[in-house]
């Protein structure tokens, strides 16, 4: 009985032998390779030396038993030799292991990579380069996007189909609208306390506490109010967009629809872009309303300035034109967070990270294209003496 455990305990015992016969290395593996016995095959296999071979052929078919620790030790062994050079002509396991060494081979396709300590100009210049190359790339994207999309809403328009979604235009307007209401007035009504705060305090120095007024209304009017509305907007609804819309994708609605005739800027991306387009002027007032309120507060107990008082400052400060000139970027901006929201939910990968990844740029992408496009306003309105 005891002959018999000893012959047991020598036949899975793991065990291999490495042979150099010319300019090839013949590597044979067998018995028992398993996480118990790792401690002390890891060692030995580190201590195999190459020589000067140039092939190594791996031949595991006497392995019994194999888990996920021993395939990773015969792969990281064969990594390691086509890491010094040396190619791995032949690397024959049993077919039972195969998926498994398989799966391992693709988890770790690379080997640890020593980042180079000096930076070379060439280098530099090469990543500069890239970004530029991908920067131009997305911006050929979107305005070839934008044209596409433009064009189906001119037909929508002025020769409809019948296609436009009044049931799913209506369910964005409340979406990306109505529901935004309360973060839109508590954010806008602080603001307000802030800028008034802000202001006053640096007027009471020059006694001119009541300018405040005047400052507020402007800036608020004009600049802060639809600003700040478009990029709370491209936060909370144009990342919803590319989620919404790239999650479909991940899941094939997407392919679905296509399948069955449907038009995808029809029924996801037109009722998108119309419903922001009319719900973000409306937002931009409510946020100026809100944010002279909150001023009007702030002066009240800050400075003494009654609400009448403060009205009547107010209506002296600002005229109808700048009410309009913040109101009038309002659509303009709706149109851009909208397009680069649906953008990239088109762009997402059929993976989770995509979702993630591409939500995340579309945010940035809006911020930053809504504050290119606040400066040029600027620019025009003041050239044009607005």
């Amino acid at each position: 009985m005891g002959s018999s455990d000893d012959a047991t305990e020598i036949d899975t015992r793991p065990w291999f032998d490495a042979e150099q016969r010319g300019r090839t290395l013949y590597l044979t593996a067998g018995g028992s390779w398993t996480v118990r016995h790792a401690a002390m095959l890891d060692p030995q296999l580190r201590a195999i030396d190459a020589g000067h071979v140039s092939d190594v052929e791996i031949d595991g078919s006497a392995i019994n038993q194999l888990d996920s620790t021993g395939g990773w030790l015969l792969v990281r062994t064969k990594m390691t030799f086509e890491a010094a050079g040396i190619r791995a002509s032949v690397f024959t396991m049993p077919e039972l292991y195969a998926p498994l060494l398989a799966s391992i081979e693709r988890e770790h396709v690379t080997l640890p990579v020593k980042i180079d300590e000096h930076v070379t100009l060439a280098a530099f210049l090469e990543r500069v380069g890239r970004a530029t190359h991908n920067v131009a790339i997305q911006a050929v994207g979107i305005v070839g996007y934008i044209g596409r999309v433009t064009l189906e809403w001119l037909e929508a328009f002025y020769a409809p189909r019948g296609n436009l979604r009044v049931t799913a235009l209506v369910h964005q307007i409340e979406d990306v609208g109505i529901n935004a209401l309360p973060i839109v007035g508590l954010l806008m009504f602080l603001i307000g306390i802030v800028l008034a705060y802000q202001g006053a305090d640096q007027l009471k120095r020059f006694d001119l506490e009541i300018l405040t007024i005047n400052a507020l209304g402007v800036g608020v009017l004009r600049e802060i109010g639809v600003l700040f509305t478009a990029i709370i907007i491209a936060g909370r609804s144009g990342s919803a967009f590319t989620a919404q819309i790239g999650t479909m994708k991940v899941n094939e609605e997407l392919d679905a629809m296509q399948t069955i005739g449907l038009n995808v800027v029809d029924v996801l991306i037109l009722p998108r872009i119309i419903a922001l387009v009319i719900a973000l002027p409306f937002l931009t007032f409510y946020a100026d309303v809100m944010a002279l309120v909150g001023g009007a507060v702030m002066c009240y107990f800050d400075l003494g300035i009654t609400i009448p008082m403060f009205v009547r400052q107010l209506h002296t400060a600002v005229t109808v034109n700048t009410f309009l000139v913040g109101l009038i970027k309002a659509p303009v901006f709706a149109y851009v967070i909208a397009m680069v929201g649906c953008y990239e939910g088109m762009n997402v990968e059929r993976n989770a990270a995509s979702v993630g990844k591409l939500t995340t740029r579309s945010v940035v992408e809006s911020v930053f294209l809504v504050i290119v496009l606040d400066a040029g306003f600027s620019v025009l309105f003041s050239v044009l003496g607005i």
